[in-house]
């Protein structure tokens, strides 16, 4: 039988309490086993302090361990009626070991215990994004290694530009892949600290040691305005979605260069057949709706971001449960944005260039520019050259 944390003895309208709950039981599944490392970190704190004994704290400690074993092989799911991951393990705990469960509540409220869960998550996942990006920027110098030579007319308003090559082109995301770890770096460290013990909003009425759980829980330091803890959810929530926007900004504006110079008129690249799916209708076509799908995924995080600061302006300090809404939406974002990594990874490890098509786009009014400053490198004014030069495309004399 699950007993609600906040139970006081009536009944909630079953629509009321469906409506409430709503998907919180199965995307805090993802959220559990932050849940429990934290709990055991407050257990030891409590212990410490004097409000479990020790015989209380290993029973409670065991049976975390017992439950997260449950969690780690699929053999444990939270039920709606827990609502969340916070009551499933007060629960497990107080059906367990009896009376010991009941005390893991002391000193907390499942405001700071969601906020904790959220920030162990958070940095996981900031550390597993970074990963990816580095994997992601290893294939990109592998296709530079072996495509960087070759030269093409570079585009500016959709129309050719000047000569670069797949070197300028493919650094162009790395760089700007590196200035993404650093918003990714700037980031975990805004929000590594520790909400744990800021209760509510308004702190807690009895003494606890929070700079203790903050190092068993590997944070940087405790968050200390308990206010600024709760306001901080939507805050961090932002940052975060910001900076997954930025990388699947640079993803999109790749994709969209793929994309164009893959095209059979264009021909400076070419999708292999793998990386391709086709139509119902006509049998010749090869679309290439991988890129397609990351550049419009990118719209999805930018959404998902305006989401976030529109959900969280306009409260007064402390917790809402407007905030329910928004734990969805960061961890899907987290996913799609690994997902797109792995997949612009798989695309430049099999991309290929078509060094003849490039050599062929070359024409000789890309090479204007050039012309322009080889008659600056022999003394003449370079708007005098500028006008010269454009003379033979066209442009009246002056």
């Amino acid at each position: 039988m699950s007993i609600k944390l906040w139970e006081k003895g009536y009944e909630v309208d079953p629509i009321i309490e469906a409506f409430t709950i709503g998907n919180d039981y199965k995307t805090d599944m993802r959220l559990i086993k932050y849940d429990i490392k934290a709990s055991m970190a407050h257990a030891e704190m409590l212990c410490k302090m004097g409000y479990l004994s020790r015989k209380e704290l290993k029973e409670i400690k065991k049976a975390l361990e017992e439950l997260l074993a449950l969690v780690n092989n699929g053999k444990f799911v939270i039920k709606p009626e827990d609502e969340d991951c916070h009551t499933a393990i007060e629960n497990f705990l107080t059906q367990k070991i009896g009376e010991a469960g009941k005390k893991i509540h002391t000193a907390r409220s499942r405001n700071d215990q969601v906020l904790t869960a959220l920030r162990l998550f958070y940095k996981d996942e900031l550390e597993n994004i970074v990963q990816l990006i580095k994997l992601l920027q290893k294939a990109i110098e592998d296709f530079s290694t072996k495509y960087g030579h070759v030269q093409f007319a570079g585009f500016t308003h959709t129309r050719k530009a000047m000569p670069t090559d797949f070197k300028t082109w493919s650094e162009a995301l790395y760089d700007s892949l590196e200035d993404d770890l650093k918003l990714l770096k700037t980031a975990y460290e805004i929000i590594d600290q520790s909400p744990l013990g800021t209760g509510a909003g308004y702190g807690i009425p009895i003494e606890i040691d929070r700079e203790y759980t903050a190092n068993e829980l590997a944070f940087s330091r405790i968050q200390k305005n308990p206010i600024y803890s709760q306001n901080s959810r939507g805050k961090f929530d932002y940052l975060i979605l910001h900076v997954l926007s930025q990388i699947s900004y640079d993803l999109n504006r790749v994709s969209s260069d793929i994309i164009f110079f893959s095209l059979p008129e264009v021909g400076y690249m070419d999708l292999p057949k793998e990386l391709c799916t086709g139509s119902s209708i006509m049998p010749q076509k090869l679309n290439p709706d991988p890129l397609e799908l990351v550049r419009g995924y990118h719209n999805r995080i930018v959404s998902r971001m305006m989401e976030s600061v529109i959900t969280s302006s306009n409260l007064i300090s402390g917790y809402h449960r407007d905030f329910q809404l928004l734990k969805e939406s960061v961890i899907e974002c987290f996913d799609v944005a690994k997902t797109l990594l792995k997949v612009m990874k798989i695309v430049f490890e099999r991309l290929s260039v078509n060094k003849e098509n490039c050599e062929k786009s070359i024409t000789e009014e890309v090479l204007a520019t050039q012309k322009v400053y080889e008659m600056v490198k022999k003394g003449t004014p370079f708007r005098d050259a500028y006008r010269k030069i454009a003379q033979s495309y066209g442009g009246e004399k002056k």
